[in-house]
């Protein structure tokens, strides 16, 4: 029974990230070099219809690389210090 929770699991988390619009643009916006600008990045997860799920999953995961529900690494970590 839990192999078919897993999957269903699986495959809803699937679901937002194939309708992520950064699933259709240059991934390398969402990972640029140190002290690059991460304003194309946020301008393209403004208009992402699952642009919280995507935060959610950065910060369930402790991404710590690229922009994910439009923050960059330093936003989320200020996002997880309010937090506790």
């Amino acid at each position: 029974m839990s192999g078919l929770l897993g999957i269903g699991l699986e495959s809803e988390a699937q679901s937002w990230q194939e309708r992520a619009l950064c699933a259709e643009t240059d991934p390398e916006a969402f990972f640029p070099e140190k002290g690059g600008s991460t304003r194309e990045a946020k301008k393209i997860c403004t208009g992402c219809e699952v642009k919280a799920e995507c935060l959610e999953y950065a910060l369930s995961n402790d991404e710590r690389f690229g922009i994910w529900g439009g923050l960059s690494e330093r936003e989320r970590r200020r996002l997880r210090r309010r937090a506790v």
